[in-house]
C-alpha cells in the first residue's frame, strides 16, 4: 500500500511538472489560443532498449513532449538546434499548413535546414481535431529519436461522435543500434549495405534488447537499467479509454494488441471511422489511429500490450508494455505469456483491415465523382550508376540544394530539372511479378505540376523487388493534404476496369496509406493548397534511396515567405529587406 501511495505522489508531481514546463499558452479570445513551446534539440546518451547509444532528444526526452491544442489554435514551437554538428528540420505530420507552406518542416522542399546553434520558430494553425505527429525531416534523423505526438481536441461547443472517460497516446517505433550515418553510408555505397532488421521495438520509447545476444563493452548494455523498464499504462477498472496509437517506425510494419481486450477503431489520421472491432491493429509508419478500449477484464491482474513485425520476416523481439489495472502495482508482470500477434506473412488479414476502414456516418466528406487527372506511380527497386535505389516510374528522386518552395516563389527554376517526370509506365508489357531485364533507372529532381483546384487520382502500384522473391509494403504519406482512399486491390491495376469498383460513397480520408505486396492503392485529392508538397514512402531508408515525388500547385497564390526558411543554395539573401 505504501508503494502505491508513493507511486501516486510521484505521478502527480510528474504531471504537474509536465504541465508547467512543456506547455504555455496565451489566451487570445474565446475561440482560439496560442500554444507556445520552447524546445532544445540535442544528442544525449540513452538506453531505451537497455543498449546505450546516442539519441536525439527534445528537452531531454524521446519521444518528445506531446503538443496539446484545440481546433483553431495557433501553435508556435521555438526550436533551438543544439546538435552541434548536424542540421535540423521538423515536420508536422498531418497538419496541412493551409496558408503556411513554409512551416511544413521538410528540408529541401519547403525550407532550408536549421543550422547548429540556430533557433527556428515554427508557427502554424491546427484546423481540425484529431491525432497527429511530429518528427525530424532532415536526412534519417527521425529514427534517432526525434519524434512525438500532436493531440488536437474539438473546438468549444463541438463534441466527438463517441464517448470515453480518459485519453491516452502511445507511439510505436523500431530501434536501431547503428547510427543514421552508418546506415545512410551503407545505403549509398557499392557494394550496397542494407540496414537490416531493427534491434528492438519500442512502445512509447521503451523496449527490451537481449544484452546477451550481442556482447558489448562494459556498461553498454544493462538489462536492469530503469530507462528500459516496460512502459506502463495505468487504467481504472470499468472505464473506457481512448487510446491514440501511432507508428513512426523506420522500416517495420507492425501489429499491436492488448491481451484479452478488443479494440474499437474510431479515428484514422484525424478522420472519424465507422466503428469496427479488432483484436489486433495493423500499423504502418506515419499512420495514427484512435481505438476505444473498455477496462472490463479481471481487475486483480495486469495484462500485456505487445507489438510485433509483420510483412517482413522478423528478426526482432516483440515490443512489450504493461496494461496496468489500478490498484495493482504498475511493475507487476502479467501471469501469462505475452500474445504472439498474427503471422507476419499473411497479407490477406492486412488487406482486409485496410478495406474495412470507412468514413463514419455523419462525418462523410464525399469525393468528387470524377478526377481531372490520373497519375500512376509504379514502385520498383532499381540500379542507378551501380547504386541500389528505389524508383517511381523508373525515376529515383533526389533533393535540390535550393528548396522547391523558394525556387518556385522566386522563379529560380533553373536549380532543378524542368523535365516533367513520367505519369505512368508501360501498362501492357510490364509484369509486376518479374524483375525486368534492365533494372536501371535515372536520377531526377523534377516535380509534378498540378493545375490548382483540380481533382487528382493517384494509383500506387507495387511490384517485385530486385531479388525476385518479395514485394514490400510501402506506406505513402502526402504533405499538405488529406486524400480519399478509393480502393485497394491485388495484382496489376486495370485502368479501365478497377475504377468502376471505387468507393465513392463513404471512403475514409487519410494522409498516410499502405500499398500492399503485389497490389495497388487508389487515392483522390483536391490540389487546393497553394505550395509545394512532398509525397513519399515513409520508410526512412526507402525515401533516402529515392522513393518519393513532389507536387506543385497554385504557387502564384502563395504569399510572402518567411526569410527564416531561406539561406541555402540560391536562396541566400532572399526575403531579407
Amino acid at each position: 500500500m505504501v508503494e502505491i501511495l508513493q507511486y501516486r505522489k510521484i505521478m502527480l508531481k510528474l504531471l504537474a511538472l509536465c504541465l508547467l514546463t512543456s506547455l504555455m499558452y496565451v489566451q487570445t479570445g474565446e475561440a482560439a489560443r496560442i500554444r507556445h513551446y520552447k524546445w532544445e534539440v540535442k544528442y544525449e546518451y540513452k538506453s531505451p532498449d537497455c543498449y546505450k547509444k546516442l539519441a536525439i532528444t527534445i528537452n531531454g526526452r524521446s519521444p518528445g513532449p506531446t503538443i496539446l491544442a484545440q481546433e483553431g489554435d495557433t501553435v508556435i514551437v521555438e526550436v533551438k538546434n543544439s546538435l552541434m554538428l548536424e542540421n535540423l528540420a521538423i515536420h508536422w505530420h498531418g497538419i496541412r499548413q493551409i496558408g503556411t507552406p513554409g512551416m511544413d518542416g521538410t528540408e529541401g522542399v519547403t525550407q532550408c535546414p536549421v543550422l547548429p546553434g540556430d533557433t527556428f520558430k515554427y508557427e502554424f494553425k491546427v484546423d481540425r481535431p484529431g491525432t497527429y505527429l511530429y518528427h525530424a525531416h532532415y536526412g534519417m534523423q527521425r529514427e534517432a529519436g526525434l519524434y512525438g505526438s500532436i493531440r488536437v481536441s474539438p473546438a468549444d461547443g463541438k463534441t466527438e461522435p463517441f464517448a470515453y472517460d480518459y485519453d491516452r497516446s502511445i507511439i510505436l517505433n523500431d530501434w536501431y543500434h547503428k547510427s543514421t550515418y552508418e546506415q545512410a553510408t551503407g545505403l549509398s555505397s557499392i557494394p550496397f549495405v542494407w540496414v537490416g532488421e531493427p534491434q528492438s521495438l519500442l512502445i512509447q520509447g521503451r523496449g527490451k534488447f537481449n544484452c546477451s545476444s550481442a556482447p558489448s563493452g562494459p556498461g553498454v548494455c544493462n538489462a536492469s537499467n530503469p530507462e528500459c523498464s516496460p512502459y506502463v499504462m495505468t487504467i481504472i477498472p470499468g472505464k473506457t479509454y481512448r487510446l491514440r496509437v501511432s507508428s513512426l517506425t523506420a522500416l517495420s510494419a507492425l501489429s499491436f494488441q492488448i491481451e484479452g481486450h478488443n479494440m474499437t477503431v474510431v479515428e484514422a489520421d484525424g478522420h472519424y471511422v465507422e466503428p469496427f472491432v479488432v483484436d489486433n491493429l495493423f500499423m504502418y509508419s506515419g499512420e495514427t489511429y484512435s481505438v476505444l478500449i473498455k477496462a472490463d477484464q479481471d481487475p486483480s491482474r495486469n495484462y500485456w500490450m505487445t507489438t510485433n513485425v509483420v510483412s517482413r520476416e522478423p528478426n526482432t523481439t516483440d515490443g512489450l508494455a504493461i496494461f496496468n489495472y489500478y490498484p495493482n502495482h504498475p511493475r507487476r508482470s502479467p501471469p501469462t505469456t505475452p500474445p504472439a500477434g498474427p503471422m507476419w506473412n499473411d497479407p490477406t488479414a492486412r488487406l482486409a483491415q485496410s478495406q474495412a476502414i470507412k468514413a463514419r456516418q455523419g462525418s462523410i466528406s464525399t469525393p468528387p465523382e470524377t478526377s481531372n487527372r490520373t497519375i500512376v506511380f509504379l514502385n520498383t527497386q532499381n540500379r542507378v550508376n551501380g547504386y541500389t535505389r528505389w524508383a517511381v516510374n523508373n525515376v529515383s528522386f533526389t533533393l535540390p540544394h535550393t528548396p522547391y518552395l523558394v525556387a518556385e516563389k522566386y522563379n529560380l527554376r533553373h536549380v532543378y530539372n524542368q523535365s516533367p517526370p513520367p505519369t505512368g509506365y508501360d501498362f501492357e508489357k510490364y509484369n509486376i511479378y518479374d524483375v525486368p531485364a534492365n533494372t536501371n533507372a535515372s536520377l531526377s529532381d523534377g516535380i509534378y505540376r498540378l493545375e490548382f483546384n483540380t481533382t487528382v487520382d493517384i494509383i500506387l502500384q507495387n511490384a517485385v523487388s530486385m531479388g525476385g522473391t518479395t514485394s514490400e509494403t510501402h506506406p505513402w504519406h502526402l504533405h499538405g493534404h488529406d486524400f480519399w482512399v478509393l480502393g485497394y486491390g491485388t495484382g496489376k491495376f486495370d485502368i479501365n476496369e478497377d475504377p468502376k469498383k471505387y468507393n465513392l460513397v463513404n471512403p475514409i480520408m487519410k494522409n498516410t496509406v499502405p500499398v500492399h505486396p503485389y497490389g495497388w492503392t487508389a487515392l483522390r485529392f483536391k490540389a487546393d493548397n497553394p505550395g509545394v508538397w512532398l509525397f513519399h514512402c515513409h520508410i526512412e531508408s526507402h525515401f533516402h534511396m529515392g522513393m518519393g515525388v513532389v507536387f506543385e500547385e497554385g504557387i502564384e497564390k502563395v504569399g510572402n515567405l518567411p526569410s527564416s526558411i531561406m539561406g541555402c543554395g540560391e536562396s541566400k539573401g532572399l526575403g531579407n529587406p
